[in-house]
């Protein structure tokens, strides 16, 4: 990352799910128009579903789209789990703390 990149991070809370998809969506996207790195510290999501997994997957694709990047920070071992029961672990870049 060049020491000029704008990272900014979001923090999503309680559910990744069905019921907050649509709002967290266009709270991502806003973010992501704004930045040249989106964090997404999942450190405080207790609930997590398949429409928190689509909603990771679409905001990845986005931010490869525009030429950016989007990484986890502090995702939880629910969400690490399934991306790895998936196959996807290695899709997202996780980091478990600030980098030095």
């Amino acid at each position: 990352m060049s020491p000029a990149a704008t990272v900014r991070r979001i923090a999503l809370d309680g559910e990744l799910t069905v019921q907050s998809a649509a709002a967290t969506r266009e709270r991502l996207l806003a973010a992501l128009a704004g930045s040249d790195v989106l964090e997404l510290d999942l450190g405080g999501v207790a609930e997590f579903d398949s429409a928190g997994l689509q909603l990771l997957l679409a905001a990845r694709k986005s931010a490869q789209a525009a030429g950016k990047r989007m990484r986890l920070f502090r995702p939880p071992a629910a969400v690490v789990e399934v991306l790895e029961f998936l196959a996807l672990g290695e899709a997202f870049d996780c980091v478990e703390e600030d980098e030095a």
